[in-house]
């Protein structure tokens, strides 16, 4: 039989016209998306959505869908993170604008801060992408990883302020009002505590260093995942100094990389298991934190570090805590993206912090800070791509900001060096900033 004669009495239709089935909004196709997306909006303009975790996940996965596909789309933005920026930023302006109800934002509420989905995501990141690392490559990764974050401050903190001082910036103003919001590890573990510092020590309204301080981390973590996206682009063109997510050069790559890419059957079971020992780890992190001192999440990636070291967890049981990871970040990321840009990206905050000084010098810090984690990196054996993303996340706003930052470069196994990089990091610089501001009084 002619093959191509069969081929060519197929209709029209079928073979030369794309069919609507056939074009995804993520892995939806696009009718049954526009039903689903019709029904959440419809529900939200009549207020009928429900404000609790079924309609808070139906607006954020709505809009996650659609910003992350369309951001993955569209020449040279999605080189460098596309689909993260619009995530993050396209429903912050929405909300500005009040183009976005209500409705959609009291769901928003109740998914995010009510039911705390950030923590959940989190966990599971941290859980299963410990749980499901080489030991080797883990030890070796955190033993390692605080130099670049020590020189990365440093270089942040002479570079911003050498930028500083061109644009009339006095280092005092730089240092304390600038630099130290966008690696003190977010607005809630490093802006709100360092203004309430900051108002007992300089007597003035803590709300007008909130609204002085906001701009500086958002405008930082904006730069910091534009240069992880570009920074992944130099990774896939130039292979010897991309890690593909491992951080530490150990002699073994090659069967640690295939060991990584090896898929195995995803088991609905362990999964479930994966889930519960990801929330384990959170509640005893939150548990021990009163009665040590130490802040819950780092306690939390210390626990679940030392049940991969001492190997108590099972094998199995490792494995269902990472691929509970790998589903939340497949499905979850962009969803979650967009409720923190609605809920913790005030854009008229951004916008008016867009004077040419004031960006350069927040700019500037973040491109020190990245390139010298890239450049020492080299010489403590590890990935430079990698290096320099870790570092990276010493200016990302706290959890928000290394979501957005590791999604932007399809990096989301370097999580919990991530968290280890904002939350130690964050916390040693606004203790810091807190013993030097008083020298200047």
């Amino acid at each position: 039989m002619d093959h191509s004669t069969v081929v060519e009495n197929v209709p029209a239709s079928g073979s030369s016209i794309p069919r609507l089935m056939d074009i995804k909004v993520g892995a939806m196709p696009l009718p049954v998306y526009l039903v689903v997306a019709c029904i959440v909006i419809g529900a939200s303009i009549v207020g009928k959505l429900p404000a609790d975790m079924i309609g808070g996940f139906a607006i954020i996965m709505v809009f996650g869908f659609l910003l992350g596909h369309v951001g993955a789309k569209i020449p040279v933005l999605k080189t460098i993170g596309g689909a993260a920026i619009l995530s993050l930023f396209v429903p912050s302006a929405l909300l500005a604008y009040g183009l976005f109800n209500p409705s959609m934002k009291a769901a928003t509420v109740a998914i995010m801060k009510t039911s705390n989905f950030l923590y959940l995501y989190i966990s599971c990141l941290v859980a299963g992408s410990l749980l499901g690392m080489n030991r080797k490559v883990l030890i070796q990764g955190f033993m390692r990883m605080f130099i670049p974050l020590l020189v990365g401050t440093i270089a942040a903190s002479v570079v911003g302020i050498g930028v500083g001082l061109l644009f009339g910036f006095s280092p005092y103003k730089t240092f304390f009002f600038v630099l130290i919001p966008i690696m003190g590890g977010g607005i809630g573990e490093g802006i709100l505590p360092l203004s309430m510092a900051y108002a007992e020590i300089l007597v003035k309204p803590q709300g007008e260093l909130i609204a002085m301080m906001i701009p500086a981390a958002l405008i930082g973590n904006v730069v910091a995942i534009i240069a992880a996206g570009l920074i992944k682009r130099i990774g896939d063109n130039h292979k010897q100094y991309n890690g593909n997510g491992l951080l530490v050069r150990t002699g073994e790559d090659n069967d640690l990389l295939k060991e990584m890419n090896t898929e195995k059957p995803f088991d609905l079971p362990l999964m479930g298991c994966g889930l519960l020992i990801a929330c384990s780890f959170w509640i005893m992190g939150s548990f021990l934190a009163p009665v040590l001192h130490i802040p819950g999440p780092i306690l939390m990636i210390l626990g679940a570090a030392l049940a991969k070291v001492t190997r108590i967890v099972p094998a199995r049981m490792e494995q269902g805590a990472s691929q509970m990871y790998k589903f939340m970040t497949t499905n979850m990321t962009y969803p979650l993206l967009v409720g923190l840009g609605i809920l913790y990206v005030p854009w008229k905050d951004l916008i008016s912090a867009f004077t040419i000084g004031y960006f350069f010098i927040c700019a500037s810090a973040v491109l020190a800070m990245i390139s010298s984690g890239w450049f020492i990196g080299k010489f403590l054996n590890m990935y430079q791509v990698e290096s320099a993303l870790v570092t990276a996340c010493h200016s990302g706003l706290g959890g928000t900001g290394d979501v957005a930052i590791l999604s932007a470069c399809d990096r989301m196994g370097l999580m919990p060096f991530a968290q280890i990089s904002t939350r130690i990091g964050g916390a040693s610089m606004v203790v810091l900033a807190v013993f030097a501001i008083k020298m200047f009084i």
